[in-house]
């Protein structure tokens, strides 16, 4: 099982499900397009569709879908970068206002000026 030795560590901090979410796209990735980044993406992406990033592990999403403008998007130019994934970040299943109590808790500075896809980078950028 390659995904074991894969696994970023901000998964190994997360619940089972989401490592064995992870663990089976990856390896099902590896299997059609070989080891590499674009199974990771895979897996990832997969991710991200029911869980998000918060802090320095992934918890379950109030709702399933995707989470940013590239996934949303998806196919060929989500693999081309087209849009933007803000890390983690569940932009489209959160609030501007949950975004401002995320960002207050990071001690994002100027966060009551920001937009709400200004927030979501905010808080990738402390997150990463």
């Amino acid at each position: 099982m390659p995904a074991a030795k894969e696994m970023p560590g901000t998964l190994k901090r997360s619940p089972k499900k989401a490592q064995e979410t992870w663990a089976e796209t990856h390896d099902a990735a590896v299997e059609s397009y070989g080891e590499g980044e674009r199974a990771h993406r895979t897996a990832i992406a997969s991710l991200k569709h029911s869980f998000e990033k918060v802090g320095d592990h992934w918890e379950p999403k109030g709702h399933k879908g995707p989470s940013d403008p590239r996934a949303r998007r998806g196919g060929d130019p989500a693999r081309r970068g087209a849009g933007e994934s803000f890390g983690g970040v569940d932009f489209y299943g959160s609030t501007k206002d949950e975004l401002m109590d995320r960002a207050a808790r990071l001690n994002v500075r100027g966060r009551s000026r920001m937009t709400k896809a200004e927030l979501a980078r905010a808080i990738d950028r402390k997150q990463s």
